[in-house]
C-alpha cells in the first residue's frame, strides 16, 4: 500500500515534518548547526519572492519551477555567489557540489563543477533568479533530525509503499511480513541499497534468507533509485541522513517487534548500514555489514592508482540504473499506476556522472571525509555483525583498517576468511548471523527450525555449489527460556574469528567452507608480532639490514593494468574456484623484482595488515607499484596471499590512523610531491589484512611490480611512463628497503586463542592446531601457479647473507620483545609509522633520519631459512653460500631445506629461491632490448602462453553479490 502521512494538514501536502528540538550530538558528516531549525526548516516550500519550489535537503538545495534554461544562482548566506546553474529543460536545478570560484553550469548534463570546491555545506542559503532573491533557506545537516511524531505518524503496511524523509523526498518500500499482520509485531530487519532493495517481485538475498528464518524484512531503496525520489549520489550525507529517517519510520509501525529494527545485506547494502548506523537511530537495534568498503575514494583510487575495472564499470552502471526508468521493475510499477513512482522520475535528469566525477579527483578532497568511514564507524552505538573476505574480488580487503575502530560498538563479531563477495551468505556463516540477529533483533534464544534446516542444503547448493546446511542450535541447552544466560554465553565469546583455509577440504573443493576457526580476541591478534624481512642480494628476504647501499630496479610493464586473473562472471564467484578457470600469470622478467626468504623451519602465521617499507628512484615523474605476497610451496607451486599499491607521489602520513600495523596516506592535493626521477624517496606501501599459514618448508616471497595481473576484476589505469624507463629499489646502507608483517608461532596462536567460554561457533578448535598444508588451487580467494624463479636485475654489489639469524620480531605498538626462541640478535629500532616519510633530495643530501625497522632490543623467532629438519628430527644448520650474481650449485640440508640465498639452477631459467622451477622463465618483454638488463638463462623473449588475460567488460547482475 502507499504510503499516508498522519502528520498534520500542512506536512501531508507539503511533505514538511513537524519542528524538531533534538539534535544529537553526533552526525555522519557536519556538525549541527548552533540554532536548532523550525518547521519552515523541513521540506519543500514555495517561495514567495521568486515563485520557485524550493527543497533544502542534507547538504542539497533543489530547485524547480523555473523557466528552461533560467541562470539559478546560488548565493550564501552574506550574499556572495557560489554557483550558477541553467535550469534543465523541466525547470529545475540541483545543488550538491560548489566550485572554489563562482562558475556557471548547465544543469542536466551529468557535469559537476570543476576546481577543488567541495559540497553545499549546512547553512542558509538564498536563490537568485532573473534578478529576484528568494527568502533565505536552511540546508541541513545530518544531525538535524525530524521531530519523533514526524517519524511515527507515517504509516507504512504489508507490501509496496513509501516512507517520507525529512526534507519531503519519497523512498520506496517492500515490506514482507512472515504472517499476517494482525499476528504481530515481528521481528524486523531493513536492506537499504540503491538495488533492487524494493523490487516488488524478488527480493533481494538478505531479505530473502531473513525471510526464511522468520523476520520480517523491509526492502528500502536509497533516493534516486528504483522508484524513490530525490537526486541519486554516492554514499553522500542525504542517504545517510534517508537511511536514519527510513528506520525510525518503519521502528514506529505497530507490525514491528519492540519497535526496534536491524539492519542487514551485502556489499552495497552492507556498507549503507555502517553510513546510517554512524548518524545513531534511536530505533535501531543492530547491524549486519558484509563484504564493505573503507570508503568510495579509497576504492577507486587504491593507493591513489585509479581502478579502472570493477569499481568504475559499478559506478557506470549506478549511472544507469539511477536514470528514469533505468531498472525495469520501476517501469512496471508505473505501467501499472503508480503515480508517486512516476513523478519521482522527473528530478532524475539532475544526476550526476559519478564514475566520471570519482575518476576527476585525482586526490582525496576533504569534503570526502564524511564518506570515509574510517571516521564514520566509531560513532556507531550498536551491535555490529561483520564479515569479509581479505581477497575480495569486488571490494578488496581494506574492510580490515574498520575492525579496531568500532570503539563505541557494545558487542562485535567479525568472522574474516579467505574468499569471494559472496561469501558472506554462504553456508559457511549463514548460522553465525542468524545467531546475532536472534540475540540482537528477536531477542530471542537461536533456533532454526527442521523445517528450514531440512531445506538448506538444496538451496545452498544451487547457489554456491556445495551440499552445506545451517548449523546446529549451539544455545539449545539454555531452552526453554533461559535467554539471558544463552546471550552472557555468547557475549563471553571471543568477538573475531579467523575461519581458516575455506575451500581447502570441501566437497568439491574450492567451494565455501573453513577447516576450523581460530577465537581471537582482535584482529590483528595482540600477540601477534612485528616481522621484518630486509630485502637483500640474489632476491632474499633476510632479518638483518644489509649493510651495503645496493639497488635492483625494474621496468614498470606497459599493459599490466589490464590483466586479470579471469573473465568470469561476477556470478561464478558463488561457485568452487574451478569454475572460474583463474590463470595467474606472473609479469615476464625484467618487469618485476621478487625477493623470498629461504624455507620456513617452523610454521608462521600471518594475521592481519603489514606494510613494504620502501625506499625507491621513481625513475620518471610518475611512478606506482604493486607488492604482492605470495607463499612458495615445498612442490614448486606458488600460493597467492595479498596485494598492495601506492602511487610514490603521495607522501604525507595519516597521522591519526597510521599506527601499528596500519598504513595509511592522506592522498590529498597538500602532501602529493613531484617526483624526482632519479631522486631517493622513502613510503610504506600498506598491505591490507590476510590470515595465512606459510607451514614449515615453504617461504615467504614478494614481487613488486606495476600494478595488474593479480586480481580477478580489478583493473588499473598506470602512468604512462618513458619507454625503459626503470624502477630502483634500494636494498641496504641507508636505502635498506624490509617488508613489516604481523606474526605469530603455532605456539603464540594458541595462546592467541584461549580467550572466550562460550558455546564455540561452527569448527571452533581450541588447541587451534594448523591443518596440513592444503592441496594447490583450493582455497577460495588464493589461486596457485606453478613457480618461477626470477633473477632481478643489479648492478650494484651484492653482501653474502647471514647463517643461521631470523627475522626480528617486535610488538608493534610497544616495541616490546617477544620470546620465541633464545637465540639473540643485534638490536634495531622501529621505525615509527606515524611520522611522514622522507624524500631524499636529488643531490644526495641526507634526509632526515635513515630507515630503521626493528623495535628495540628484540629476540628472534625460529630461523626462516638455515634450519631444515635432518633425517633425525632434530634441526640441522645448513651452511650459506657465498652471494653471487651467477648461477651456483644448489646448497641442499639433509630433508631438502635449502639454505636462505641460495641461487639454484632450474630448467630453463635461473631460479634464486632455491626450488624446482618447472617452468622456464619467460625472459624480457617483446620488444627492444633493455639498456643493462640481461634476460634470465634460456629466456625466449616472448611472453608466455596464456599469460593473463586482458579484462572484458563485468556482465553485473549479480544475485548473491554486490
Amino acid at each position: 500500500m502507499l504510503l499516508v502521512s498522519a502528520a498534520p494538514a500542512s506536512a501531508q501536502s507539503t511533505g514538511v515534518p513537524p519542528a524538531t528540538g533534538a539534535v544529537p550530538p553526533t552526525g555522519a558528516a557536519s556538525d549541527p548547526a548552533p540554532t536548532p531549525p523550525g518547521p519552515a526548516d523541513f521540506g519543500p516550500r514555495v517561495d514567495a519572492a521568486t515563485g520557485l519550489t524550493l527543497s533544502p535537503g542534507v547538504e542539497t538545495l533543489t530547485v524547480t519551477g523555473a523557466a528552461a534554461g533560467a541562470a539559478i544562482t546560488l548565493l550564501d548566506g552574506d550574499g556572495a555567489e557560489r554557483l550558477t546553474l541553467l535550469a534543465d529543460a523541466s525547470g529545475q536545478a540541483h545543488f550538491a557540489y560548489v566550485p572554489d570560484t563562482p562558475m556557471t553550469l548547465q544543469s542536466g548534463t551529468g557535469e559537476v563543477p570543476g576546481g577543488s570546491g567541495g559540497v553545499v555545506e549546512p547553512g542558509t542559503y538564498l536563490i537568485r533568479v532573473a534578478g529576484v532573491t528568494s527568502n533565505p533557506v536552511r540546508v541541513l545537516a545530518t544531525g538535524e533530525v525530524a521531530d519523533p511524531s514526524f517519524y511515527s505518524g507515517q504509516q507504512i503496511g504489508n507490501g509496496f509503499g513509501y516512507v517520507t524523509t525529512r526534507d519531503g523526498t519519497t523512498l520506496s518500500v517492500m515490506v514482507r511480513l512472515p504472517g499476517p499482520i494482525e499476528d504481530g509485531p515481528y521481528p524486523t530487519v531493513v536492506e537499504y541499497s540503491g538495488y533492487g532493495a524494493s523490487r516488488p517481485a524478488d527480493p533481494e538475498p538478505g531479505s530473502r534468507i531473513a525471510g526464511f528464518l522468520g523476520f520480517a524484512t523491509v526492502g528500502v531503496n536509497m533516493r534516486g533509485t528504483g522508484c524513490s525520489g530525490g537526486v541519486f549520489d554516492v554514499f553522500n550525507p542525504a542517504q545517510m541522513a534517508d537511511g536514519y529517517d527510513a528506520i525510525e519510520a518503519i521502528a514506529s509501525q505497530d507490525w514491528v517487534a519492540n519497535n526496534k529494527v536491524g539492519m542487514i545485506g551485502l556489499s552495497y547494502a552492507g556498507i549503507s548500514q555502517l553510513y546510517v548506523a554512524s548518524t545513531q537511530p534511536p530505533s535501531l537495534e543492530a547491524i549486519s555489514p558484509m563484504s564493505v568498503i573503507d570508503g568510495p575514494w579509497r576504492e577507486q583510487w587504491p593507493g591513489g592508482v585509479y581502478n579502472d575495472g570493477f569499481t568504475k564499470q559499478w559506478l557506470a552502471e549506478r549511472d544507469r540504473q539511477s536514470q528514469a526508468g533505468g531498472q525495469s521493475w520501476d517501469g512496471q510499477r508505473i505501467a501499472q499506476g503508480d503515480t508517486v513512482c512516476a513523478n519521482n522520475q522527473r528530478i532524475r535528469t539532475q544526476n550526476l556522472d559519478f564514475e566520471k566525477f570519482g575518476r576527476a579527483l585525482e586526490n582525496f578532497p576533504d569534503a570526502l571525509n564524511a564518506r570515509f568511514l574510517q571516521r564514520l564507524v566509531p560513532k556507531i552505538n550498536v551491535p555490529v555483525y561483520l564479515s569479509g573476505g581479505y581477497q575480495d574480488e569486488q571490494t578488496g580487503g581494506r574492510f580490515g583498517y574498520l575492525l579496531d575502530k568500532f570503539t563505541a560498538a557494545p558487542v562485535t563479531r567479525f568472522k574474516l576468511f579467505n574468499g569471494h563477495h559472496p561469501d558472506g551468505y554462504s553456508p559457511m556463516v549463514a548460522t553465525d548471523w542468524h545467531d546475532f540477529l536472534s540475540f540482537y533483533v528477536k531477542r530471542e534464544i537461536p533456533m532454526i527450525s527442521n523445517l528450514v534446516r531440512y531445506f538448506s542444503p538444496g538451496v545452498f547448493e544451487d547457489e554456491f555449489g556445495v551440499r552445506r546446511g545451517f548449523g546446529p542450535n549451539r544455545f539449545d541447552s539454555f531452552q526453554p527460556g533461559d535467554f539471558a544466560g544463552a546471550l552472557a554465553a555468547y557475549e563471553a565469546e571471543s568477538p573475531v574469528q579467523v575461519l581458516v583455509e575455506s575451500g581447502a577440504t570441501t566437497s568439491p573443493q574450492g567451494a565455501t567452507g573453513e577447516r576450523t576457526r581460530w577465537n581471537l580476541p582482535s584482529f590483528p591478534p595482540p600477540q601477534a608480532a612485528a616481522t621484518t624481512w630486509y630485502l637483500a642480494g640474489n632476491g632474499a628476504l633476510q632479518p638483518t639490514a644489509p649493510t651495503i647501499d645496493a639497488a635492483d630496479r625494474y621496468i614498470p610493464e606497459p599493459g599490466a593494468g589490464s590483466i586479470v586473473t579471469t573473465n568470469a562472471n561476477s556470478t561464478t564467484f558463488q561457485k568452487p574456484v574451478s569454475a572460474l578457470n583463474a590463470q595467474w600469470k606472473q609479469a615476464p622478467e625484467g618487469d618485476l623484482l621478487a625477493y623470498a626468504t629461504g624455507a620456513l623451519a617452523a610454521d608462521t602465521v600471518v594475521a592481519g595488515p603489514g606494510y613494504l617499507d620502501l625506499w625507491a628512484k621513481p625513475g620518471a615523474p610518475e611512478a606506482v607499484v604493486q607488492v604482492d605476497l605470495t607463499e612458495i610451496r615445498p612442490d614448486g607451486q606458488e600460493t597467492y596471499v595479498q596485494s598492495g599499491w601506492h602511487n610514490l607521489e603521495h607522501a604525507g602520513l595519516d597521522s591519526g590512523l597510521t599506527k601499528g600495523f596500519q598504513v595509511e596516506y592522506t592522498y590529498t592535493e597538500a602532501d602529493r610531491v613531484t617526483l624526482d626521477p632519479d631522486g631517493w624517496v622513502h613510503r610504506k606501501v600498506p598491505i591490507p589484512a590476510a590470515a595465512h599459514v606459510f607451514r614449515a618448508g615453504s617461504k615467504l616471497r614478494i614481487t613488486v611490480s606495476s600494478p595488474g595481473r593479480s586480481r580477478p576484476l580489478w583493473t588499473f589505469e598506470n602512468p604512462v611512463r618513458p619507454p625503459d624507463a626503470p624502477v630502483t629499489l634500494g636494498r641496504g646502507g641507508a636505502h635498506a628497503s624490509s617488508l613489516v608483517l604481523p606474526t605469530m608461532s603455532s605456539q603464540t596462536l594458541r595462546v592467541a586463542t584461549t580467550g572466550g567460554s562460550g558455546p564455540r561457533s561452527g569448527k571452533s578448535s581450541a588447541t587451534s592446531d594448523i591443518p596440513t598444508r592444503p592441496e594447490c588451487g583450493t582455497l577460495r580467494g588464493q589461486p596457485c601457479r606453478n613457480y618461477l624463479g626470477v633473477v632481478n636485475v643489479t648492478d650494484d654489489p651484492v653482501e653474502q647473507p647471514p647463517t643461521t639469524a631470523s627475522p626480528t620480531t617486535a610488538s608493534p605498538t610497544t616495541g616490546s620483545p617477544t620470546t620465541a626462541s633464545t637465540t639473540t640478535v643485534t638490536p634495531t629500532t622501529v621505525s615509527p609509522t606515524t611520522g611522514s616519510p622522507t624524500t631524499r633530495p636529488p643531490s644526495g643530501s641526507p634526509t632526515t633520519g635513515s630507515p630503521t625497522t626493528a623495535a628495540a632490543s628484540t629476540t628472534a623467532a625460529p630461523s626462516t631459512g638455515s634450519v631444515g629438519p635432518s633425517t633425525s628430527g632434530s634441526p640441522t644448520k645448513v651452511p650459506p653460500t657465498a652471494s653471487s650474481s651467477t648461477t651456483q650449485p644448489s646448497k641442499v640440508g639433509p630433508a631438502g631445506t635449502v639454505a636462505a640465498g641460495t641461487v639454484v639452477a632450474a630448467p630453463g631459467g635461473a631460479n634464486p629461491s632455491g626450488l624446482p622451477n618447472p617452468t622456464a622463465s619467460p625472459g624480457g618483454r617483446p620488444g627492444a632490448a633493455r639498456p643493462g638488463m640481461s634476460p634470465a638463462p634460456g629466456a625466449s623473449g616472448a611472453l608466455p602462453a596464456g599469460a593473463g588475460s586482458a579484462a572484458a567488460p563485468l556482465p553485473l547482475s549479480p544475485r548473491f553479490t554486490g
